[in-house]
């Protein structure tokens, strides 16, 4: 019979009224079940918003220096187990026949115990010889286990000798800033780096020496990441537990959020785990991995584009109770966050990732002389101007070139033709070696300003600094430094690279 039930085995239910007070105790029950499970899938909810409006705020804490002894490798080596060689057999025992006594000796007994005596003794030297015989064939096998264990151990850490040799030298490139070797360092960084285990892990990030810039780009959550329920409530009237649904509104202000925070994030730890002299601008393009609703294709939609030089970002105050990660990477950074990123509506990178990916640049050549690609940094003031022409030519503008005498800075002019979103680009080239001073970039601005152009473009087989990157930011203003400049080239079948062939201090003349 069930518990406070008022049916009886023997007579059926007892009174109506107990029956009836029976079934609202059961249906009170119920009803505070489920207003139990409604109030804990709130709680769930709740806990997965708190957590990705607190993606920057909880990592404020992290160091996201990598200590370097994580990155060698140990001779690792089981310890030698001998198993059963580790015991000695056992020695045989000498135990001889009892030596007979009394009337035994008087009727033979004498004899049958010499008899017994000698074979006693040879078997107990038999015994003797096969124990000598074993006990030399383990301490072989031991021997024989102990030196393939040292064979092994050996052998271990000659591998793990030769492999943190490779690391030493890797670190030591790291140091020294080598594109590929910074560019790797910094996405083991970027990968431990340690986010909820529903978010995609792949984070690619190039370097870029002549700017000592880091471009990252990262693949964000989909939007589906913020839960479509605010709440869960217990229908009494249905006796059913339903989802509140989130206003498309809030779930689009909150992805704003969660993209801006890995943005912001992201920044703060490349920073954190770099030198000044190594990376002083960090450029984040965060992309989605999606079907397009138009064409039904996988497609990858920037949506999050921001630039932050290292003193830039020394200024924020990312533990401020009231501090808005999507207005401080639009007003501070001039970041570009999509208006609808539901809508997988894209944004324009600042800097493309191939423009910087090292695995596909490759403008410092050791065997130069085995190369046929032209040298860029060979090539006149003049020519190089006019090799920019031809690349915006390749690129589907239609380029016209300034003569040097009254160019009012502006070097060649190319026409967009689109109708729509098209116009005029002032591009100014410099062939140099050494880092474009900013004023340069400051002059382009004022070009562009006066002469009503859509964009100014500044082209350099060099670099650019910091100064010059913040001062771009927020502009109609597009800075291609020699990774970009090879990247376009490789895109528009150009064969070029740069060397700098002048290792005692000549450089070729820069362009004016």
């Amino acid at each position: 019979m069930a518990y406070g039930s008022p049916y009886d085995p023997y007579g059926g239910y007892g009174s109506d009224r107990e029956r009836k007070a029976w079934e609202r105790q059961q249906a009170q029950a119920a009803a505070e079940q489920r207003d139990r499970q409604a109030a804990f899938a709130t709680d769930e909810i709740e806990e997965r918003v708190a957590e990705l409006e607190n993606l920057l705020r909880s990592s404020l804490g992290r160091d996201p220096r990598i200590e370097v002894s994580s990155f060698y490798r140990r001779a690792e080596v089981p310890p030698l187990d001998l198993g059963a060689l580790a015991f000695p057999n056992p020695a045989p025992a000498w135990n001889p026949p009892a030596e007979p006594a009394g009337v035994a000796r008087m009727f033979g007994g004498k004899k049958r115990y010499e008899e017994e005596l000698r074979l006693a003794q040879q078997q107990f030297a038999q015994a003797e010889e096969d124990y000598l015989r074993a006990e030399a064939a383990r301490e072989q096998h031991i021997a024989r286990k102990h030196q393939e264990h040292q064979d092994a151990v050996e052998q271990a850490e000659c591998l793990a000798a030769e492999a943190n040799a490779q690391i030493d030298g890797w670190l030591a490139r790291v140091r020294e800033g080598d594109r590929l070797a910074v560019s790797e360092y910094m996405e083991e960084v970027l990968r431990r780096s340690g986010y909820p285990s529903s978010f995609p892990n792949q984070r690619q990030a190039g370097y870029v020496p002549e700017s000592t810039r880091l471009v990252v780009q990262w693949y964000l959550p989909p939007i589906e990441a913020v839960p479509e329920q605010k709440a869960y409530r217990h229908i009494k009237s249905r006796k059913a537990i339903e989802p509140t649904v989130r206003p498309v509104k809030e779930i689009r202000k909150l992805y704003q959020s969660v993209i801006a925070q890995i943005a912001l994030r992201t920044v703060r730890e490349v920073f954190a785990a770099s030198s000044e002299e190594l990376i002083s601008t960090v450029v984040f393009n965060g992309v989605v991995r999606a079907v397009s609703p138009e064409t039904g294709q996988r497609i990858d939609a920037p949506l999050i584009s921001m630039r932050a030089t290292r003193d830039q970002f020394a200024r924020l105050i990312l533990d401020e109770p009231k501090f808005n990660p999507v207005a401080c990477v639009r007003k501070h950074f001039f970041a570009d966050v999509s208006e609808h990123p539901d809508e997988l509506v894209a944004v324009k990178p600042v800097m493309t990732f191939d423009m910087a990916d090292p695995r596909i640049i490759d403008p410092v050549d050791v065997i130069s002389e085995l190369d046929k690609r032209p040298n860029l940094l060979d090539l006149t003031p003049t020519e190089f101007e006019a090799f920019i022409q031809n690349l915006f030519a390749r690129m589907g503008y239609d380029t016209k070139l300034f003569r040097a005498s009254g160019d009012r800075g502006v070097d060649c002019v190319a026409y967009d033709t689109d109708p729509l979103k098209g116009g005029r680009l002032i591009i100014q080239a410099k062939l140099y070696t050494h880092t474009v001073k900013p004023n340069h970039v400051r002059e382009l601005w004022g070009t562009v300003e006066s002469e009503g152009a859509l964009k100014g473009i500044m082209i350099t087989t060099s670099g650019y600094g910091p100064e010059s990157e913040r001062f771009a930011n927020g502009k109609r203003l597009t800075l291609i430094d020699a990774s970009g400049l090879l990247s376009l080239c490789q895109q528009h079948d150009i064969p070029a690279r740069i060397v700098n062939r002048n290792k005692n201090g000549k450089t070729p003349p820069d362009a004016q």
